[in-house]
């Protein structure tokens, strides 16, 4: 009795590890493609606003530089 007891306790811990393994390759099968696209919407985010921020430092420039000159 101790010995089937034993058997199926030992059954269900392998059977709940090979589960958690097989659980956590599909979720990071799922998520990856998912983080992929997130990564590349970030990084035209960030070049926008690298962009934008070139954009406003070169018309403050120019202003500067305008209104030094008139001197």
């Amino acid at each position: 009795m101790n010995v089937v007891l034993l058997g199926l306790l030992l059954g269900l811990l392998i059977g709940a590890v090979a589960s958690a393994r097989y659980l956590r390759q599909e979720i990071t099968a799922n998520l990856s493609p998912r983080l992929k696209n997130i990564e590349l919407q970030l990084e035209t985010v960030r070049a926008e606003l690298n962009l934008a921020n070139e954009v406003r430092l070169a018309a403050l420039k120019k202003r500067i530089d305008k209104n030094g000159s008139d001197d």
